[in-house]
């Protein structure tokens, strides 16, 4: 069985190369597709239909109805076998194409091919990225930023009238004044500006808009007394000793007034609750709650009864005051939480989480519409997903050898785990806004809902940021594109090592910053703001009165020598290895030989159109002179003689003829001939105004390309010729691929036509088979088919190489 192999040097290369399948063949796993049929006519290099095929067809339509059909080739017996083997074929055929990519074909030995698979795959991975991107767009909106403004407003920086706000709370005296005065005044709207009622009953809308869900629910956290000890000489003064938070530690006895959740220790399972992330530690989701009333009084006479009976104490680490709110006009869930942090220290130190969501996602059109676009994106995934898996069944685990595997493996994970939290989501929401709508006056917990929504969100944000970074791996065939990856590949060593001595330097200062101003700079109060302090300081952001007045004789000298060091010596050398680097990259990709790129095979494609148009005005040209007899009447057998001799097929002949022969007599008349003529004329027009504005199009390129000064000339390697001499020598090899071309369709037609007739016999014969009239061919431009038969593909090279010059000498 023969092989043609694909021409992955240029499409203009004129060799033809056969090989066995068994000596150099690649076996990929994910392709098992069968080679393009034998064509079932010969063909000249005038009848470029086997190699363009597009919206310019031919002039020429077959018309099997006519007077001069073509006659079929014999049919294989049909065979159980084959027709599974074709099936499967086809099977494998549609999978390689459907989900085909650089690594599952062969691409080593055929830049062509590698291009054209990279394009592809970066035009359907840009269709993804749209996708994604729409689909991440539209789960939020700038009224989120608007809304959770407002409630910081509103909560967090509005004071009562003693002037106590949320941020300016540092005792538990100031909490309380904080919860019966500004809280209670922003979660109860239930009167317009001047006093009149909203007519909403007891249901609160704050800002009168935002409908207050349940009811806000107090939460405290206490540790239990003598959890640390008082050292002897103080035990007479001091009276218990309450150690900072640790859930080890939380006290879980009932107290006050014994009776009541507010008095009453809950686990984190009663509550339903979930630890918290707080300034000082983490708090678990255990612990004392209140859930106040729908109406501002009755939450105010909770609050004094609470007040009253010292609800918090020395024990408590800290309280928590949660609701929700939900602004229909925008379909957004607002769950605030409020965090005042007692330490052991004593003092408070007040924190808030606001989480602006969107919880019910498909309301309006828009929402439909990107939900057509979750679809689409699970459809995407399956893709890739199959895509994956005929890499990974292909090279194994070599596969994850390129960090672009991995990242495609990670976006698919990602993208996974975002669908099954999105239809959570959906049933979770549904059950608790049911069960809200029956019980309307208990506490909505939106907590949990809330940051796995958060979560969600920032997953899709990585995710979606791990797609863009994907584009390079599908435009790092382009040499611009790849200085980016080459230089950061090349230098990865050298910067590894300096990094080690980077960050030996940086945390050594780190550690001296804490030690020296994590007393007084809260910027240097722990460990990791120290680091994140000099990453700040290398970027210009610093404060050097706070380290001078902390410390008036090592600050200076701790800043001075960190700039210096750091900043003056480490940076720079950073820097240095990656330009030095780059500078290599650089110079290497610029001494390399250009490869094929996407510009390359537009301008083939572009050239292959020009050629296609120009052989169809030569062939209308072929019948015009048919036509120039002079005969009133031209028969069919002399019509087809003139183009025959001019190189045209029997069915090409016989197409044209039959389309004006309208009285089926096989004679053209007068006015037949007329019609003929005049049909021509248009074509041939068109044709000649679409190739003119081709041209111009083709050389308003090369003039728009800069001009190369007399210097680079004398430093290049390589010869420039003229626009004119240039052009000649695109369309000779141009009409040499072409007559390349038909030679192989040619060959390969009568290699499987005589291997179809003289099936079953023993031996194969050498066959050469030859045009008459050589001579007469030649000077017309028509094409000498040769064949040969033999098995041995050196002869049949030969051979190939033979009619190549011959067809060469014809068409110069």
């Amino acid at each position: 069985m023969k092989r043609q192999d694909n021409r992955a040097d240029s499409h203009l290369a004129p060799q033809v190369e056969f090989d066995t399948m068994g000596n150099g063949a690649w076996v990929n796993q994910g392709y098992c597709a069968s080679p393009l049929p034998l064509p079932r006519r010969i063909s000249t290099i005038y009848n470029s239909q086997h190699h363009f095929q597009g919206s310019t067809d031919s002039m020429y339509k077959l018309d099997t109805t006519g007077p001069f059909p073509e006659e079929p080739l014999p049919e294989e017996p049909p065979s159980t076998d084959r027709s599974l083997m074709k099936k499967r074929r086809g099977c494998c055929s549609f999978i390689k194409g459907f989900w085909g990519t650089t690594l599952t074909e062969n691409t080593s030995n055929n830049r062509e091919l590698y291009v054209r698979t990279t394009l592809r795959e970066l035009v359907v991975y840009l269709v993804f990225l749209v996708d994604i991107c729409l689909l991440t767009y539209g789960m939020t909106s700038s009224s989120t930023y608007y809304y959770t403004n407002a409630m910081t407003d509103l909560f967090v920086n509005t004071g009562g009238e003693s002037g106590v706000s949320f941020q300016s709370i540092g005792t538990m005296a100031d909490f309380w004044t904080y919860a019966q005065g500004p809280l209670l005044d922003g979660l109860y709207w239930t009167k317009w500006y001047n006093n009149k009622s909203l007519n909403r009953g007891e249901q609160s809308f704050i800002y009168y808009e935002n409908m207050l869900l349940g009811v806000p629910r107090m939460r405290q956290i206490k540790i239990m007394n003598n959890s640390c000890k008082v050292p002897k000489d103080f035990e007479d003064e001091i009276t218990g000793c309450f150690d900072v938070y640790n859930d080890k530690k939380e006290d879980d006895l009932s107290f006050g007034l014994i009776n009541g959740t507010a008095w009453t220790y809950h686990t984190e399972k009663e509550v339903k609750g979930s630890s918290y992330w707080g300034l000082l530690t983490t708090y678990s989701g255990a612990g004392y709650y209140q859930d106040l009333s729908r109406s501002k009084e009755e939450s105010a006479m909770v609050l004094g009864e609470l007040v009253d009976n010292l609800w918090l104490d020395r024990g408590t680490r800290a309280a928590f005051i949660d609701f929700a709110a939900y602004n229909a006009n925008i379909n957004m869930f607002c769950v605030i939480r409020l965090v005042v942090e007692f330490p052991a220290t004593g003092g408070a130190i007040p924190s808030y989480q606001i989480r602006t969501v969107k919880l019910i996602r498909y309301v309006n059109h828009w929402d439909y519409f990107v939900l057509g676009c979750e679809i689409v994106f699970c459809i995407f995934i399956f893709y890739y997903v199959v895509e994956e898996i005929l890499e990974l069944r292909i090279h194994k685990l070599s596969y994850f050898n390129s960090i672009w595997n991995i990242l495609d493996i990670v976006v698919i994970m990602l993208a996974i785990v975002a669908i099954v939290f999105n239809i959570f989501r959906t049933v979770k929401v549904d059950n608790l806004l049911g069960k809200l709508l029956e019980q309307p006056g208990i506490y909505a917990d939106f907590q949990f809902l809330a940051f796995w929504q958060t979560q969600y969100n920032n997953m899709n944000a990585v995710n979606l940021f791990f797609a863009w970074i994907k584009v390079f791996k599908y435009i790092s065939f382009n040499k611009t594109m790849t200085q980016l990856s080459s230089t950061l590949g090349r230098c990865a060593k050298d910067i590894l090592g300096f990094a080690i001595m980077f960050f030996i330097v940086f945390f050594a200062y780190a550690q001296l910053g804490y030690l020296l101003f994590g007393t007084e700079v809260k910027s240097f109060s722990t460990f990791v703001k120290c680091i994140f302090t000099q990453f700040r300081i290398i970027l210009g952001d610093f404060d050097f009165d706070a380290i001078d007045q902390a410390n008036r004789v090592l600050g200076p000298i701790y800043f001075v020598t960190y700039v210096f060091f750091v900043f003056f010596v480490l940076l720079n050398m950073f820097l240095a290895i990656i330009n030095d680097t780059y500078s290599e990259v650089k110079e290497e990709l610029s001494s390399q030989k250009d490869e094929l790129q996407i510009t390359d095979i537009i301008k083939q494609s572009y050239m292959k159109t020009f050629t296609k148009l120009k052989l169809k005005r030569e062939k209308i040209s072929d019948v015009q002179k048919a036509l120039q007899s002079g005969s009133e009447e031209i028969e069919f057998k002399d019509f087809r003689e003139t183009l025959k001799e001019m190189g045209h097929s029997e069915h090409e002949i016989s197409a044209a003829f039959s389309r004006f022969d309208h009285d089926r007599n096989l004679i053209l008349d007068k006015g037949e001939q007329d019609r003929m003529k005049i049909e021509l004329e248009e074509k041939r027009d068109a044709l000649c105004t679409e190739l003119n504005h081709l041209g111009r199009h083709y050389g308003k390129d090369l003039m728009e390309k800069p001009s190369v000064t007399s210097d680079e000339q004398k430093h290049s390697s390589q010869t420039f010729v003229d626009q004119e001499q240039f052009l000649r020598l695109v369309r000779q090899v141009v009409q040499l691929d072409s007559s390349v071309a038909g030679i192989q369709s040619s060959m390969e037609f009568i290699m499987g036509k005589l291997g179809l007739q003289e099936k079953g016999k023993e031996t194969a014969k050498k066959l050469t088979v030859t045009k008459n009239n050589r001579d007469d061919t030649a000077s017309d431009g028509s094409v000498l088919v040769c064949v040969d038969r033999g098995t041995k593909a050196e002869a049949l090279s030969r051979r190939a190489a033979d009619c190549t010059g011959a067809a060469h000498d014809s068409r110069m």
